[in-house]
């Protein structure tokens, strides 16, 4: 769990520092964005999921993709050092974070 911590802060750093328009203000505030986006997705994320059920289920699943960016949009409003500027950035920082991690989840599991 703190591997995909450190990676998650890691591509947050990264992403950001290609990606106009999101701003991470050094290493701690990517481990501090990680770990928030970590708790969002634990707590708030599922609620959100269950209240849009039905326009989720209208959209075939795609409504998702929103949520992704909302749950980014909280992280912004929450952690100081990190910054994105609008909706559509975030939602396709959402997309590029959510691509990446699972590249790299993939590359480094645990083979059993």
């Amino acid at each position: 769990m703190i591997l995909r911590l450190i990676i998650t802060a890691g591509l947050v750093l990264l992403i950001s520092h290609f990606m106009t328009g999101v701003t991470v203000d050094g290493i701690t505030n990517s481990l501090i964005v990680a770990v928030v986006l970590g708790l969002l997705n634990v707590f708030v994320k599922p609620l959100l999921k269950l209240f849009s059920f039905p326009i989720t289920v209208l959209t075939l699943g795609l409504f998702l993709l929103v949520i992704n960016a909302i749950i980014i949009m909280l992280c912004d409003y929450l952690v100081d050092g990190f910054h994105v500027n609008s909706f559509f950035t975030a939602f396709l920082f959402s997309i590029i974070l959510s691509i990446s991690q699972s590249l790299v989840f993939k590359l480094t599991e645990d083979k059993k």
